[in-house]
C-alpha cells in the first residue's frame, strides 16, 4: 500500500492524470492514507448501484483520484473477477493516463492472482530481509499457472549498510 500510493503521488507529480483503485477488499487502508470516504467505493460499483463516476473521489494531489474499497464484501475475489470490474478498468483507461491497483498480498488470498489476468502490467512488492525466496517463486509459479501478467518486482526496505559495494 506504502509502494502504491507513492508511486500514484509520483505519477500525479509528473502531471499523469493518475487513479489509485484500493482493491484490497479485506483489509482496505488508501481511504485512511488519503482522508476519503471508503464506503462510496469499488464494491457498490460491482454490484451495480452506481456508476464509475460516483465512485472517483479528489484527492488533495492535483491529477490523483482515488476509488476507495467500498463496503467490505464477503466473496472479494468474485467481485475482483466479475464483467463489472472489467468494464471499469475499460472506462478508466479513457479517462486516466495511469492506473495502479492495490491488492492483498499476493500469498494471502487469490485476488492479486485473479486481477493479473486483466491489467495491462503487473508488479510485485518484496521486502528486502522479509520476502521469502520460496514464497517469491510460488508467487510467480501461480501467475504463470492462472495466465497472468509478471512484468517484475520492486524490492524495497533496502538497508545500505548490507549491501555489496554499499559505500558507492
Amino acid at each position: 500500500t506504502t509502494t502504491v500510493s507513492n508511486l500514484a503521488i509520483t505519477y500525479a507529480n509528473l502531471g499523469k492524470k493518475t487513479v489509485l483503485i484500493d482493491a484490497d477488499l479485506r483489509k482496505p487502508v488508501i481511504n485512511k492514507v488519503f482522508d476519503l470516504d471508503k464506503d462510496n467505493g469499488l464494491t457498490k460499483y460491482i454490484i451495480g448501484d452506481c456508476k464509475a463516476n460516483d465512485i472517483i473521489q479528489h484527492s488533495q494531489i492535483d491529477n490523483l483520484n482515488i476509488v476507495s474499497s467500498g463496503v467490505n464484501p464477503p466473496n472479494p475475489s468474485e467481485l475482483l473477477n466479475s464483467d463489472r470490474m472489467r468494464d471499469l478498468l475499460e472506462e478508466l483507461k479513457l479517462k486516466f493516463d495511469i492506473i495502479l491497483i492495490d491488492t492483498p498480498p499476493i500469498i494471502a488470498v487469490t485476488d492479486a492472482l485473479v486481477l493479473s489476468k486483466i491489467v495491462d502490467n503487473f508488479i510485485l512488492v518484496c521486502r528486502s530481509g522479509v520476502t521469502q525466496k520460496g514464497a517469491l517463486d510460488r508467487s510467480i509459479k501461480s501467475l504463470k499457472q492462472v495466465g497472468g501478467k509478471f512484468d517484475g518486482a520492486i524490492l524495497n526496505a533496502i538497508s545500505e549498510g548490507d549491501n555489496y559495494g554499499s559505500g558507492y
